[in-house]
């Protein structure tokens, strides 16, 4: 097997990691932000009266123009976030098991590990559960932690930086959304892209801040620690 080279980057200063939940922490193949998307889906068509391509176009707009649809369905409708976050993570977790290799790895990383998500705490505290790594992080960032501003607006990294009292510069991120990691590049921390294929995670993507990039978190993670 050939040897991964990493960029320079990726020294051992480098000793706080974070993480990004859906499509990261979990493979894309658990299809559960699949069950999120149908719900997302469900929730425009019935407060907009729309059919389902028109809700879906609607929904992947807000997505690209606000950072999550939520935002923008609350810059253009009024409607409460907390029932929107009950209706679409009321999902099945089951897809998501526990994951021994990923456990083994995040314990072998030193350092800080911290989660930064736009999901909401009780939704990713429950992935986490299921994952078998929920006590491997000291603290989950999420949407209401940020306020409701959504990545990758730079302030909501500039206040989870601060909530945190991170140095962005002894920082690594990991993130599905390639749009999510600029902000996090532009503060000094090292990026990597993990690419499922879709076309929402390729959405403005640029090499020029995205240091690192694999089809699954674990295999880098393996590489990294075994460099």
């Amino acid at each position: 097997m050939q040897t991964q080279k990493f960029h320079p980057v990726f020294d051992d200063s480098r000793d706080v990691w974070v993480f990004d939940l859906d499509n990261t922490l979990y493979p894309e193949k658990c299809n559960l932000f699949a069950q999120v998307d149908i719900k997302i889906g469900e929730y425009v068509q019935n407060l907009l009266g729309l059919s389902p391509d028109d809700a879906r176009k609607v929904q992947k707009g807000y997505l690209l123009e606000h950072g999550t649809t939520l935002k923008g369905l609350m810059a253009n409708h009024e409607i409460d976030p907390h029932h929107y976050l009950d209706h679409v993570h009321d999902i099945d977790f089951s897809p998501i098991t526990a994951d021994g290799q990923l456990r083994d790895l995040l314990s072998a990383l030193e350092g800080r590990k911290l989660v930064f998500t736009n999901a909401d705490l009780t939704y990713a505290e429950k992935v986490l559960d299921r994952l078998g790594v929920a006590d491997q992080f000291e603290a989950i960032f999420d949407i209401h932690a940020a306020e409701l501003e959504p990545k990758p607006k730079a302030a909501v990294y500039d206040k989870f930086i601060t909530d945190h009292g991170i140095d962005p510069n002894r920082a690594v991120m990991f993130e599905d959304m390639a749009r999510n990691l600029k902000p996090a590049h532009a503060l000094g921390m090292a990026t990597v892209w993990v690419n499922t294929g879709s076309v929402w995670g390729q959405a403005d993507h640029d090499p020029g801040f995205i240091h690192a990039e694999t089809e699954i978190l674990t295999d880098w993670l393996h590489g990294f620690l075994n460099r």
